[in-house]
């Protein structure tokens, strides 16, 4: 017994040893080793000339310092070198498919990183070494992917991996392979849908799980499938002959070096190749990792363009140009303060992301202020936008039928609680003789969140916000509905009652300090009210709070109140719905497919107006309820998609609802889509919010 485990250690310490190398050169002779004549006899066969494949990180790929060939494929070729006296040169090898007659072409003696499996031991033109290095395949696909024997699904194969095919449908009969030509390309299909799943060695697929575009693909292992990797030379097709036997000796020599390679030594050539050649972030990535962050930064810089735009405009348009120029350099001063902090919090955010990527907690939290932060210039980027289209008389109204009751309890729900947060209290007195009108819901819930959000402003805690709604009869069929808006808080001066409606105003006082703001929520309120053939006005002394009056007129909808549109909906408003987007900005695309996919839609990304046609023709009929359309898009415009896919003839073509959603916000864009057939119009930056309540028809 002792004997044996004295047997067994020692064995061990040998093997070490030899590993380490440890050992006598006359050892190493002994258990295999080349001697001097046969490694001056392998040095006549001059320098072989070896291809390889350039995108299997960290196996093999090209050097981009060297342009050689590198990892682990180089480091074996390195040593059998050492050991043998066999001399190599590398030629990378094209992507995709390679034929015979390229290898023959070529003038290749040799091949790296081949499958070893029957398919390739029984090629004519090739003879396959035995396995250099033997790991695991590995399957990529979304998480919650499974599958069986009897499961179809379509698999990625890069095309220089020809041979897997027919192994993996002895396993897999109803697998559909599908040919890309990188293996990249096959992480891209997987990561749209246009594939399933992918099938590749486990450590080149490390190597790519690495790119933040892959983070919701997850590894499946692959039971009872190894990826043994071996060396193959070029033969004649016919079998025989002088080159034949030349190629046969060949491969005799690298089965017998590689025989003397230790799995320690493998697996150390492995180690460090990956370590060496981790996956390198590029600006790209970057990009995409701090999407949100960037798309809050293109919002500011929108922000100062549209400013300086509205500034210009405001000069030239004002018969009083001189006069208001003071009011004026105070907005701007405003308008910057309002920009500037919000952009230097962002920034802060994202340097202090950059700096806790492993602490998850503080990563979170930096988020949720990034996201406040972002909302607040958007919408900040919306008061301009609208302000602009006011001034050039380029806002219309939408109407539609809705339940004004069903609003307040929305403006209620929101307003309501924050202001409860801030321990200001929120009370409401409504009678409404007829809660369904018709109406612009989205602009008339803009005036009154306007209002209360001026409450909140300059109201203190222990104060007061109260709302009152009443409706007098009006012509037949119409109804007047007057809304009255008071708070406790610190008031204004008469003298600025005159001029608060007006743009580019705000009280400069001492209990307004704290509350600065740009000035346009109340000039917007009023124009709106104004283009809704209504009234808005104020009443208000210095420390006693104000009072704001909304009156407008509507008419009285027929449709009952439950079947009007409403601001409230409840749970997943997406769940059994599918919405075709077509967006030929692939970040813009992702947002909206997450923002969706959140609610329960089920969606399909276009990346141009033409994939959006064939998209549509291509999907059950009635099996997509919404598209959101951008307009100007490569291949085929929104307009011109629009128009196409009503012409099909299918019965869900002319009923699909379509929205376009663009950057492009003039009267003629917005005449335009509507000519084409789309159903509403959304601007850019997307209004989450009244998109969701779009969908909800």
């Amino acid at each position: 017994m002792l004997r044996n485990k004295f047997g067994r250690r020692m064995c061990a310490l040998l093997l070490i040893a030899l590993c380490l190398g440890f050992l006598p050169a006359a050892w190493a002779e002994e258990s295999g080793g080349f001697t001097p004549e046969e490694i001056e006899h392998n040095r006549s066969f001059g320098t072989l000339k070896v291809g390889y494949v350039q995108d299997r990180i960290p196996i093999s790929f090209t050097q981009e310092d060297t342009g050689e060939l590198g990892g682990v494929s180089r480091m074996i070729f390195d040593r059998i070198q050492e050991l043998s006296g066999l001399q190599f040169s590398y030629v990378e090898l094209p992507m995709g498919s390679v034929t015979y007659d390229y290898l023959l072409g070529e003038g290749l003696d040799l091949v790296t990183s081949v499958e070893y499996n029957e398919e390739n031991k029984r090629a004519r033109g090739i003879l396959i070494s035995d396995p250099y290095l033997v790991s695991r395949k590995v399957i990529v696909g979304h998480a919650n992917i499974s599958f069986n024997r009897a499961t179809n699904l379509k698999v990625a194969i890069s095309t220089g991996s020809q041979t897997i095919k027919k192994v993996l449908l002895s396993y897999f009969p109803n697998f559909e392979m599908v040919d890309y030509a990188t293996i990249e390309d096959c992480f891209e299909a997987v990561r749209r849908g246009d594939a399933d799943i992918l099938i590749q060695n486990q450590y080149v697929v490390e190597h790519y799980l690495y790119k933040p575009q892959y983070e919701k693909l997850a590894v499946i292992p692959m039971m009872g499938m190894d990826d043994a990797l071996c060396f193959s030379a070029v033969t004649p097709l016919e079998g025989e002959g002088e080159a034949f036997d030349r190629a046969e000796e060949i491969i005799d020599i690298l089965d017998r070096a590689i025989s003397m390679l230790s799995d320690v030594e493998i697996s150390n050539y492995v180690i460090e190749s990956t370590l060496s050649n981790q996956y390198k972030y590029t600006l790209s990535d970057i990009a995409y990792s701090y999407r949100y962050t960037l798309i809050a930064l293109g919002v500011a810089l929108a922000l100062i363009l549209m400013l300086t735009g509205v500034s210009v405009h405001f000069y030239l348009r004002s018969a009083t140009a001189r006069a208001e120029s003071r009011a004026k350099s105070e907005f701007l001063s405003s308008m910057s303060h309002e920009i500037r902090t919000p952009l230097h919090g962002l920034i802060s955010l994202n340097y202090m992301m950059e700096q806790n990527l492993d602490d998850r907690t503080k990563l979170d939290a930096y988020l949720k202020q990034s996201s406040s932060t972002a909302r607040y210039l958007q919408s900040l980027l919306t008061s301009i936008l609208d302000m602009s289209k006011l001034s050039m008389e380029k806002m219309e109204l939408h109407k539609e039928a809705f339940s004004f009751k069903d609003a307040l309890s929305m403006i209620e729900a929101i307003e309501g609680s924050r202001l409860r947060e801030k321990g200001v209290e929120f009370a409401m007195d409504v009678d409404l003789s007829h809660p369904v009108i018709v109406g612009d819901q989205v602009r008339l819930e803009q005036i009154l969140l306007n209002i209360i959000d001026n409450a909140y402003k300059f109201t203190d805690r222990g104060g007061r916000v109260a709302l009152r709604v009443r409706q007098e009869e009006g012509r037949p069929g119409r109804v007047t509905t007057r809304v009255e808006i008071a708070d406790t808080g610190c008031g204004m001066s008469e003298e600025f009652q005159k001029v608060i409606f007006n743009v580019f105003t705000q009280e400069r006082s001492v209990v307004s300090k704290g509350n600065q703001g740009t000035g346009l929520g109340m000039a917007i309120s009023y124009q709106l009210a104004k283009l809704m053939d209504g009234d808005l006005r104020v009443d208000s002394k210095p420390g006693e709070g104000s009072r704001f009056i909304l009156t407008f007129p509507a008419e009285i909808a027929d449709l009952p109140a439950e079947r009007a549109r409403s601001g409230n909906g409840a749970g997943m408003i997406g769940r059994g719905r599918r919405v075709l987007i077509a967006e030929d900005n692939e970040l813009n695309g992702e947002i909206l497919v997450d923002l969706l996919e959140r609610e329960g839609f089920q969606t399909e990304l276009a990346m141009n107006g033409q994939e959006a046609v064939d998209l549509f023709k291509a999907s059950e009929v009635g099996s997509i309820d919404f598209i959101l359309m951008d307009l100007l898009m490569p291949v085929k415009s929104g307009y011109e998609a629009a128009r196409e896919i009503h012409r099909l003839p299918r019965p869900d073509a002319k009923r699909v609802k379509i929205f376009a959603c663009t950057a492009n916000s003039t009267q003629e864009d917005r005449e335009r889509a509507f000519a084409s057939g789309m159903d509403e119009f959304i601007t850019k930056p997307v209004d989450i919010d009244l998109l969701l309540r779009m969908l909800r028809v």
